[in-house]
């Protein structure tokens, strides 16, 4: 093999999509999120600092978001029913989640210049609570997909069982947390408590889903 091949092997194994690396887009992410919202950070560091940890953060999860979407295949299947084909849920779960993670890049990067209270409202808490509504969408999607694979919901056992339930959990703090972070047009936040503890689980919750189906490296032996 010459320089170059070698050299070409090496550039498409760092671009191509991988578990591990979707896991890792999605852990990095989150810790991001979960430090911008922790108990106290916002007031210790400032608000600046926080919609710095998010801006970056929601580049990780776009990035992870895109690569589920690329592992997940193709986007309908062959079916005996109705028209002959439907959308498959694996590409379903990773389409919504993925269009989530590009609003979640929009609100923070406007969180960043936003400074009128319009715009707060609708460059920011718009396209936060659309990221939050698709979220939701592919958590459900997700956790009906992993029954109807498996015919159970109950296998504490299986990892990706573990993985389904705690992104769930997840999916509906981020919900939760829009709610909070509603933007009256007075400029006042429905509840900053809510919405930052529902950021704070939420990011937690996505680390954690993430974690447990993460592929451990192969050692030389192995």
């Amino acid at each position: 093999m010459s320089i170059a091949d070698a050299g070409a092997d090496r550039i498409g194994a760092a671009l191509a999509p991988t578990l591990r690396k979707q896991c890792w887009g999605f852990m990095i992410g989150s810790a991001l999120f979960a430090l911008g919202s922790a108990p106290g950070f916002g007031q210790w560091a400032g608000a600046a600092a926080s919609n710095i940890c998010y801006f970056i953060g929601a580049w990780f999860f776009t990035t992870a978001g895109l690569i589920q979407l690329l592992r997940s295949g193709d986007r309908t299947a062959p079916v005996t029913y109705g028209t002959g084909r439907m959308v498959r849920a694996e590409w379903l779960t990773a389409a919504s989640q993925s269009l989530g993670t590009v609003l979640f890049n929009v609100s923070t990067t406007a969180a960043i210049a936003a400074h009128s209270i319009p715009s707060q409202r609708h460059l920011v808490w718009s396209p936060d609570a659309g990221g939050s509504l698709a979220f939701l969408v592919s958590g459900a999607v997700a956790y009906i997909a992993y029954y109807r694979a498996t015919g159970t919901n109950w296998a504490p056992r299986r990892a990706d069982w573990w993985s389904v339930q705690i992104n769930w959990i997840g999916c509906v703090a981020f919900g939760v947390s829009a709610v909070g972070a509603y933007i009256t047009p007075d400029g006042v936040t429905v509840d900053a408590t809510v919405a930052t503890v529902g950021t704070f689980i939420g990011a937690l919750c996505f680390f954690f889903a993430s974690l447990v189906v993460l592929p451990r490296r192969r050692t030389p032996s192995a």
